[in-house]
């Protein structure tokens, strides 16, 4: 049996006997639901933008259900839960909730009946969030429209159907407490570390987890993870795409949802990209600044727009005239939008395939997926849409396809094992 097995199983042991030694948490009274106008329209405006940050639509609201009703189903290693429904409905949303209750749910992860919160509700990260912003998005979110819908119940095997667990896990992984600024960082250092790590909970889907599901730390942290089928790339040294990210490029793609020199946000990200232009221009580039301290350091003398030309020129002028499966595929199906800038542009941005992050990318998840099931919701209407080819196109003229862009754009050798992958994320 393997090591990290035998450390999984102990420690879930662990886990097991807390929870059966720990006291139930006290519930805290319902109450009626605030009227929205006790709040000030001020109060609500910050807290929908905070909101926007933090994703909160983007997890609970379901295909098709009206926004934040919950029910949207997270499938986990030790099963599959459902989301919580937060609008102010007083018997199957957060209604009954007093801001007390609310702000232990976020800093504690302690539902206002008294009962364990799962870590897929990231209270991990907004236990830091400070009170005068935990009122806002109260606000916000007691001022929508009330709606009863209820959720799906939870399909967790035992143990993990066991909230009391959770007082195991908390102990060994919870690190409880507001955010606290580094005197010796400057306060858009400070400002961006409070909003990454705290609402932003960005670490969430950048870092690979355990066995347990606690984020890992150390050289791992924001190392990239697997999110719904699609990677979530690594934010500190080990991501290494064809130009290297900087702060600038940081905040451009914050701000716009799309960088010239990487890429178009799509899959999980172009919800969080929606969410992030919303934000002001100082928190994007406090955000951009704490996350450029994670990358390496500058090597070269090109900026990116002349290493971006530089592989355009050995790429593009290759194309013509294409040859091969793959080849004709691409001349036929992407060549009209992803071209070598001379045509008009078509559909929004267009792409330099030579730049692409997904291209280089240690693993093809993120280019099938794409090319599987397009970008049909951006980050901004005006990047426009890619048409999803998973329906004209086979399993082996996506394999064909794959290959030929990996290896004629990139240079490098064709991914293995891609007849497998294609069919798993179609």
């Amino acid at each position: 049996m393997k090591k990290t097995s035998l450390v999984a199983i102990g420690a879930l042991a662990a886990l097991a006997v807390v929870g059966m030694i720990a006291t139930g948490q006290s519930s805290i009274a319902p109450i009626d639901p605030p009227a929205p106008e006790s709040f000030s329209a001020e109060a609500i405006a910050r807290g929908q933008q905070l909101a926007a940050l933090g994703d909160c639509a983007v997890c609970h609201t379901r295909d098709g259900g009206a926004p934040l009703t919950g029910g949207r189903a997270m499938v986990t290693p030790f099963g599959t839960l459902y989301t919580s429904n937060l609008t102010p409905d007083r018997d199957t949303g957060i209604g009954a909730w007093s801001f007390e209750a609310f702000k232990r749910a976020m800093r504690a992860g302690i539902s206002r009946e008294g009962d364990y919160l799962y870590p897929a509700f990231p209270y991990t990260a907004f236990t830091r969030i400070a009170d005068e912003d935990l009122r806002d998005l109260y606000a916000y979110l007691m001022s929508r429209p009330a709606v009863k819908a209820d959720r799906p119940n939870n399909r967790l095997p035992f143990p993990f159907n066991q909230r009391r667990i959770m007082a195991g896990w908390n102990f060994l992984f919870f690190d409880k407490g507001i955010f606290q600024p580094q005197a010796q960082r400057d306060a858009a250092w400070n400002r961006g570390a409070y909003l990454v790590e705290g609402l932003g909970h960005c670490s969430a889907c950048h870092t690979p987890r355990n066995a347990l599901g606690a984020e890992r730390t150390g050289k791992d942290r924001f190392a990239g993870a697997t999110v719904d089928g699609w990677q979530a790339p690594a934010l500190n040294a080990s991501n290494k795409p064809p130009i290297p990210w900087n702060q600038a490029l940081l905040y451009d793609y914050f701000r716009n949802g799309f960088s010239r020199y990487h890429g178009a946000a799509a899959g999980p990200m172009a919800p969080v990209s929606a969410g992030l232009t919303q934000q002001s221009d100082t928190d994007l580039r406090a955000m951009a600044r704490y996350l450029a301290t994670f990358l390496p350091e500058q090597a070269g003398n090109l900026s990116p727009e002349q290493r971006a030309v530089e592989l355009e020129q050995r790429t593009y002028g290759t194309l013509q005239p294409v040859s091969g499966r793959g080849g004709r595929i691409f001349n036929g199906a992407c060549m009209a939008c992803h071209h070598d800038g001379d045509s008009p542009k078509l559909n929004g941005v267009r792409l330099s395939l030579a730049v692409s992050n997904n291209l280089h990318a240690a693993t093809p998840d993120n280019l099938l997926q794409v090319i599987l099931h397009g970008i049909g919701d951006p980050a901004r209407p005006e990047l426009g849409y890619m048409p999803a080819f998973g329906n004209s196109l086979s399993d082996g003229q996506v394999v064909a396809l794959t290959r030929y862009l990996r290896e004629d754009f990139a240079g490098l050798p064709a991914w293995p094992d891609l007849e497998f992958k294609v069919a798993k994320l179609r």
